[in-house]
């Protein structure tokens, strides 16, 4: 009864990783599709067992069973094709700095804070261990504010947001910043910063810190203004030809189809490419984690570490990443930056039109919801 039991739960796990797989490629950008877009490293490990399973425990191999096991390997080796870029198999996008003094170094740290999580100080024993250069806080409220003015006294330059709608975002600065703005690109209540900012080197680069609204039953039920607030900036980058870095809480994976074309429209590159995951959301769930906290820079950029710092009581995980600016890099021997080719550029102008029609409508129901409130 046992082997049973076992030989008819390998089938029904067999054809739901074949059935999922197939539902997230569908064009839709509804909560219900393009979620399925996150759990590709569990899908790929349950799958795995599903494999192996259909081996092990069938007792008779008839047509319905090669099908089965046939689609099922396809849909693996789409969800390992997906993954494997941010292993060590793969070759690296960004090459490992060199020696050189630290001036030429830059050290970012994003955390998304939770905005009712009170572990404040957790926080601040982080930025006092790693002395980070930028400070990037997401959901951060006035509480928060407050809290970060203990080591405000670093950070000569700031820009402020304090919000109580889960999309508050502070940057802190030991470096110049040059005529930072908050914008408000596809949704009114939920900002992004848009700052130059000068290295210790003197260079001037862009620095673009985002936290777009993520696709879920209590929030957004389409994907379509987070997708379209990603390809906008990435589409701003390369037209103007800046050297940039943008990072911040992305509410999506590297590997999802937004991400890859946002890389390929704005030539950034990822310094997880040819590493390893840096698996962010969910700290309390760890079979269930993956990487929605990112760092995406130009060419000129190498890397020195990228890392996940410990909880603070949040959701997400902080990460630390440092940088190195090495022009020389870009001018002798380009990276392998990503480029897009004439779909890319179709879909993206489509996909910022409708996230702009999107975008007034989500702010129409947010000045509802705050009015009758």
């Amino acid at each position: 009864m046992d082997y049973l039991v076992l030989y008819y739960a390998v089938q029904v796990l067999a054809g739901f990783i074949a059935f999922v797989t197939i539902w997230g490629m569908m064009p839709l950008d509804h909560w219900w599709v393009r979620g399925v877009e996150f759990p590709r490293i569990q899908i790929l490990v349950l799958g795995t067992l599903a494999w192996i399973g259909l081996l092990v425990f069938w007792l008779k191999w008839e047509i319905v069973q090669w099908l089965l096991f046939a689609v099922l390997s396809l849909a693996l080796a789409f969800q390992l094709r997906m993954i494997l870029p941010y292993t060590r198999l793969w070759k690296k996008e960004v090459r490992a700095a060199t020696s050189k003094p630290e001036a030429h170094q830059l050290k970012l740290m994003v955390s998304n804070v939770l905005t009712p999580n009170n572990n404040t100080q957790a926080l601040i024993d982080l930025v006092c261990e790693h002395h980070p250069d930028i400070l990037i806080t997401l959901e951060s409220d006035k509480k928060w504010e407050k809290a970060l003015e203990a080591v405000e006294g670093d950070y000569p330059y700031s820009v402020k947001i304090p919000l109580d709608n889960l999309y508050g975002m502070h940057l802190y600065s030991k470096l110049e910043l040059i005529d930072p703005e908050v914008k408000y690109l596809m949704i009114d209540d939920i900002p992004s910063i848009h700052t130059q900012m000068r290295l210790k080197t003197g260079q001037v680069v862009w620095l673009y810190c985002l936290h777009p609204m993520p696709p879920s039953p209590t929030e957004a039920d389409k994907s379509t203004t987070r997708d379209a607030e990603l390809l906008m900036v990435g589409r701003h980058i390369k037209e103007q030809g800046h050297t940039a870095i943008l990072a911040g809480d992305l509410n999506d994976v590297a590997w999802s189809k937004t991400t890859r074309r946002f890389q390929r429209i704005s030539g950034l590159l990822d310094p997880r490419i040819g590493r390893h995951f840096i698996n962010t959301f969910h700290v309390k769930y760890p079979f269930l984690r993956w990487a929605l906290d990112h760092i995406f820079h130009s060419e000129c950029f190498t890397l020195v570490n990228i890392k996940r710092l410990p909880s603070i009581g949040s959701d997400h995980f902080p990460v630390l990443t440092t940088l190195q600016y090495s022009p020389e890099v870009s001018a002798e021997q380009k990276q392998n930056a990503p480029t897009a080719d004439a779909e890319d550029i179709s879909e993206t102008e489509k996909k910022i039109d409708q996230g702009r029609e999107e975008g007034r409508k989500v702010s129409e129901e947010h000045r509802a919801q705050a009015y009758q409130s």
